[in-house]
């Protein structure tokens, strides 16, 4: 399945709120840096879906703010 997420690094805690179906708002407490972000998007998204994070991948926008994740 394929989800939009909107995603706040440097947040002071780490949350995953379900906007609709399809899209997602996630606040992680990595900087955006080195993609430190992106590492802890993907490690919470598996722990909410209860997948492994070799499930879990970024399709587009690994440098913005908003991004579409395939979870299979």
């Amino acid at each position: 399945m394929k989800i939009t997420v909107q995603i706040k690094p440097n947040s002071r805690r780490v949350e995953v709120r379900k906007v609709d179906e399809r899209n997602y708002y996630v606040s992680v407490k990595s900087p955006p840096t080195e993609g430190k972000a992106n590492e802890e998007l993907i490690s919470v998204l598996s722990d909410y879906f209860n997948k492994p994070r070799r499930c879990v991948s970024i399709l587009h926008g690994l440098k913005s703010k908003s991004k579409i994740v395939e979870i299979v």
